[in-house]
Formats: C-alpha cells, sequence, structure tokens
C-alpha cells in the first residue's frame, strides 16, 4: 500500500468511526419506547435509522469485500433495507414503527459487531471498498439529521412535549436586520461539483447554465417577517398560492409552520428538540413547505431562487459557516453573524430535482441512491441546525416533495436584478 493511500484509510476510519459515534450518541436520551415508534409515514423510527446505516455498511461493504464473512442476522436484510430493489424483498415502510423487536440494545449490539468486524479488516480492503465506506459515512450523516427531525415530529404528538435536549445550550442570535441584497450579473456560470472530494452522484456533472441579473437576500425570512405574512392574511389569501399548495392549506387547514401553537393571548410558541417555547422573532423560520415558502415570497413581491443562483453565490463562502450539528450543540437555527448560505435552515429553491445533462445512474443497488428519486421533488439547499457539520457544500441538492416541511426547511428570497 503506498504512503498516500495509508494516509487517506486513516483519515477516512477516524471519520468513520467518529461519525458511528456521533450517531449512537445522537440515540443516547432515547428509551426504547421512544426509538420504537413511528409518527408518520415519511418518518422512521431511531432504531430503524441506528440498523438501516448499520445494514448498508455489512451489506456493500462486508458482504460484498470480505470473503467468508456472515451476516450478524440473516433476517436483518429484510428488516432494514430501504429502498433498494437490487436487495430483494423488504418490510413496509410505513410498518416500521412495529418492529419491537428486535430491542434497542440489541440494534445497538449488531453496530458494534459491524464496526468490530469493519475495523478488523481495515487494512485489507480493497479500493472499492473504502470508497463504500465514504458513501456509507455520508449516507449516516444524512440519517443523523433525519433521526432528529423524526423523534422531533414523533415528540411533537406527544401530549407531555417532552424535550431531547432538555439544556440544549442556546446559541447567540443576531439581532435582523432590514434585507440586503447579493448582486449578481448575467453571464454563463458552471455548476455542480467537479475535482476531489466526495459527492453525491446527483452533484454532477459539472456544467454551463445561462443565469440574468438577480439577487439573493444576505440572510433568510425570519420569524418575525413571517407573523407579518401571517397577520396579513397570508394563508388565506388564494393569490400568493400554487394552484397545487392552495388546495393543500385548504385541505390540511394549514395556518402556520409546523409545531407552531397560539395561545389565548395571540402569542406563538413552537415546539422544538428543547420542548416548547417562545417563538424567537429573530431566528429563521423554519418547517415550512415548498408551497408556504413560494406563497411568502409572492406575497414580498419577490421569488424562490433557482438552484444554479444559489449555488453561483454560495461558491464564494464557507461551507463550514453557520449553525449546523457539532457533536454537543444545540439544534436550533440562528441567524449567523456571516450571514451564511450555509446552516441554520434548508433553503427552499424553485428548481425541480432533475438530473444534470449527462447524469447517469451507477452500476449495481447503490445506483438506486438518487436517481429514481428525481421526480415531483424539488431541491433544497445550504444545510440545516441539524446538519452534520462538513457535510454539505455548493453542490449539495437535498430534495423533499412540495407539502413536506419535518424537516429545518425555510427560505432566502431572490428576485430579478
Amino acid at each position: 500500500m503506498g504512503a498516500g493511500r495509508i494516509a487517506v484509510s486513516a483519515g477516512l476510519k477516524k471519520q468513520f468511526f467518529a461519525t458511528r459515534t456521533l450517531t449512537a450518541a445522537l440515540a443516547a436520551p432515547l428509551s426504547d419506547a421512544d426509538a420504537t415508534a413511528q409518527s408518520m409515514d415519511d418518518a422512521s423510527p431511531t432504531k430503524w435509522h441506528l440498523a438501516h446505516v448499520t445494514w448498508f455498511l455489512e451489506t456493500f461493504v462486508l458482504r460484498d469485500h470480505v470473503a467468508g464473512y456472515r451476516a450478524f442476522d440473516d433476517r436483518f436484510a429484510y428488516l432494514f433495507n430501504s429502498y433498494y430493489e437490487a436487495e430483494g424483498a423488504r418490510h413496509t415502510r410505513a410498518h416500521r414503527g412495529l418492529l419491537t423487536r428486535p430491542s434497542l440494545a440489541e440494534i445497538l449490539n449488531y453496530r458494534e459487531h459491524v464496526d468490530a468486524a469493519i475495523d478488523h479488516v481495515w487494512n485489507n480492503l480493497p479500493v472499492a471498498a473504502l470508497q463504500l465506506i465514504e458513501l456509507g459515512i455520508n449516507h449516516e450523516q444524512q440519517h443523523q439529521e433525519l433521526l432528529l427531525t423524526d423523534i422531533l415530529h414523533l415528540f411533537s404528538l406527544n401530549p407531555m412535549l417532552p424535550a431531547y435536549w432538555p439544556e440544549a445550550v442556546t446559541p447567540i442570535v443576531q439581532q435582523s436586520t432590514q434585507t440586503q441584497w447579493m448582486q449578481e450579473q448575467s453571464g454563463i456560470f458552471s455548476i455542480g461539483h467537479e475535482g476531489s472530494g466526495f459527492t453525491f452522484d446527483c452533484e454532477g456533472p459539472r456544467h454551463e447554465v445561462l443565469l440574468q441579473p438577480f439577487a439573493l437576500a444576505t440572510r433568510t425570512v425570519t420569524n418575525r417577517e413571517w407573523i407579518e405574512f401571517m397577520s396579513d392574511g397570508g394563508y388565506g389569501d388564494a393569490r400568493h398560492w400554487l394552484s397545487d399548495g392552495w388546495g393543500w392549506v385548504q385541505r390540511e387547514s394549514i395556518t402556520a409552520p409546523l409545531y407552531w401553537r397560539r395561545d389565548d393571548e395571540g402569542k406563538w410558541s413552537s415546539f422544538g428538540l428543547s420542548g416548547l417555547q417562545a417563538v424567537d422573532p429573530n431566528s429563521p423560520v423554519t418547517h415550512i413547505s415548498l408551497y408556504e415558502a413560494d406563497a411568502y415570497a409572492a406575497w414580498a413581491g419577490a421569488r424562490l431562487p433557482t438552484e444554479a443562483e444559489w449555488e453561483v453565490v454560495a461558491a464564494a463562502h464557507d461551507p463550514l459557516g453557520g449553525n449546523q450539528l457539532d457533536a454537543a450543540s444545540a439544534v436550533k437555527p440562528v441567524l449567523s453573524a456571516d450571514s451564511a448560505l450555509f446552516g441554520n435552515a434548508w433553503e427552499w429553491t424553485g428548481s425541480a430535482f432533475r438530473p444534470y445533462p449527462g447524469f447517469k445512474v451507477a452500476d449495481g443497488a447503490v445506483g438506486e441512491y438518487n436517481g429514481k428519486f428525481m421526480s415531483g421533488q424539488f431541491v433544497l439547499r445550504g444545510g440545516s441546525c441539524a446538519t452534520p457539520r462538513g457535510h454539505v457544500r455548493a453542490s449539495y441538492r437535498n430534495f423533499f416533495y412540495p407539502h413536506q416541511r419535518w424537516q429545518f426547511t425555510g427560505l432566502r428570497l431572490a428576485k430579478d436584478a
């Protein structure tokens, strides 16, 4: 093994075990009952997240690249496969909360078993296996965020309103200021990933786009501004809404962001991972759908940025900035002092999640990772307070359906210059 590959392997190993440790730490405050329940079809139990990311590593690294490896439990392939058709039948997603067995303790033992097996063979793993481990790290980081947002949704339905982090550190909040604008001239720009470093397949190929002059707000929309939208009848005025969004608002009786509650005196509170707290007027609004974000932008006389516009501006910003998930940080969106485009809240764009020119699906089961979801969803950019720091970059493309809002989703306005 060359010196370069040894250094790369050693750094990857450190990152791998740090990621595995953080996931276990995120689950540590939870009981077996907390980790088993499923609040809705879009969410998964913590136990399932813990086991699924482990099954991914066991299957695509140990099974496929380590001769003689025997699965920890042959039944787990059925229980913890997510959507990989090439891997065969799997447990119905909507019924993951019915898996009272295996227990949380058994799942944690499963994780330790797979970690030990990978550690034992690390120095003999081929490059292809190390590449899959790198994918597995980034895959698990995505599930770390999902673990937090899914447990938040579950706890929000509990009348006791339990706090996941009752003593979470409150970040320093910058007072919101009048919206400023970052101007960009027209031209041909390149977007998408190119060069070294890990990226998901949907981030490339790098290609050129033609943009007209535009401006992007220096900060995301705040709770104070969102309350002004609500007070002006924003949720009741069809003029601001896309047709699908207006139907969704009426059908679901939507009148405020998810987790917001109004008391008898008209004061707003919001349920978060630290429990029920007064809405901070200076923090970014979160837990809103694309429909809501688009309606607000129309009401404000602006629009949502395209993902190309967002990336062109973000390329000059530090992806490690902003409020993101660290090992001991609170998950609370704040306005960053540096007006960061990264962290705080995922930002809806007006762009559909579709393949870039020249995109090709990878061979094998891992080719199912992103490509088959490029229909009916919209792109979000920038990461959130629950995104592990270092996970996102300017080219990173997250995607959700337009009605979904249990993630830390917000918006940044754009306008034609």
